[in-house]
This record gives structure tokens, C-alpha cells and sequence, in this order.
């Protein structure tokens, strides 16, 4: 039943979703998956078979087949709001306990369990901005109408309330530079 599901699921969404299709080449790489022969199809077959973290992420892109959902993922508790506008490259390891409430998130985004992103005194003009290639550790808090720049490291724990530069490496309460990359 899980292959014809899978089928069906690649044909409406994956075929010519550009997006989606970043999410698979995403995960495949961080996980180092070798999948044979090398098409978005077979990746994408492996990542629902084997990863229900990344069926989470795919049904939220979707936003339906609900009646579909629980074949392939994990009771994981985890919400992002759909007014979250998120690129391409999307990827968790565990997104258990987590919330993700942004204005926007770029390309290559990944994180782990218990992360909260919101807004500050309960008014949703006040998000956070992250950019691209940014990789969140677990249980970080981001809250606040701040930015995140792109290339840029958060360690696990941190709460980060302030703006970040890009090609840095950041953590703590409240988080701060721990290194800047020079080269990105």
C-alpha cells in the first residue's frame, strides 16, 4: 500500500515542485543516503520509506492528504505555521516539541528537536527573518522581529533575541559570536 501511496504522492507533488524536490536533494546530502540509481524519484522513495521525519516536513508542504499522513510519519508534536513562508533545502532530524513561527526562512534550513521560533509579546509583526544555510541546534529559542543572516551556526540551547550576521557561529543565553567565518 506504501508504493502505491508513494506514487500517487510523487506524481501531484513532486514531479514539478521545485521546492519540494530541494528538500529531498537537502536531506539526502546532510544524511549522506546513497540511493540507486540517483533520481528524485528514488530518493524520494527512500526518504518515505525510511525517514518519517522527512515525510513530516513533505505533508506540511503539501497541506493535505492528511487521511495519507500517518502511514508515513511519527505522532512528532511539532508545528509550523502556515504563514511561514519557507525555501527550498528544508530538513530535520527531530522535529519533536518544536514551533516555527517566522516571517520567512531561506533556502537549506535545518534543524532539531525542541526549537521554538515566534514572536515577541504575543504580536505576530514581531518574527524573526532567517536567511539561507542556516543549521539550528537543539532546543534553541529564537523569538522577536530580528535576522538572521545566512551561513550561520546556532548551538544547541541558545536563545537568540538579537540580530545575527552572516558566516557566524553562535550560541549561549543570551546567544553571542562565538566565530565568524571568513569565508561563508
Amino acid at each position: 500500500m506504501k508504493k502505491i501511496c508513494i506514487e500517487y504522492l510523487y506524481k501531484k507533488y513532486v514531479l514539478d515542485n521545485i521546492i519540494i524536490q530541494q528538500d529531498i536533494e537537502q536531506t539526502i546530502a546532510v544524511r549522506g543516503c546513497h540511493v540507486v540509481p540517483k533520481t528524485i524519484k528514488r530518493k524520494f522513495n527512500h526518504l518515505m520509506f525510511y525517514y518519517p521525519e522527512y515525510a513530516f516536513i513533505f505533508f506540511w508542504r503539501v497541506r493535505s492528504t492528511k487521511w495519507m499522513r500517518h502511514r508515513f510519519t511519527k505522532d512528532f508534536h511539532c508545528k509550523i505555521f502556515e504563514s511561514t513562508l519557507v525555501d527550498g533545502g528544508l530538513m530535520c532530524y527531530h522535529p519533536f516539541a518544536s514551533v516555527i513561527n517566522a516571517k520567512s526562512i531561506g533556502k537549506n534550513f535545518e534543524f532539531r528537536n525542541g526549537l521554538t521560533i515566534g514572536n515577541k509579546s504575543n504580536d505576530n509583526r514581531k518574527l524573526p527573518t532567517i536567511g539561507n544555510d542556516v543549521v539550528v541546534g537543539a532546543n534553541v529559542v529564537i523569538i522577536g522581529d530580528i535576522t538572521i543572516g545566512d551561513n550561520v551556526i546556532i548551538g544547541a540551547g541558545s536563545v537568540v533575541v538579537k540580530d545575527v550576521p552572516s558566516n557566524t557561529i553562535i550560541a549561549g543565553n543570551p546567544a553571542k559570536i562565538i566565530q565568524s567565518q571568513e569565508n561563508g
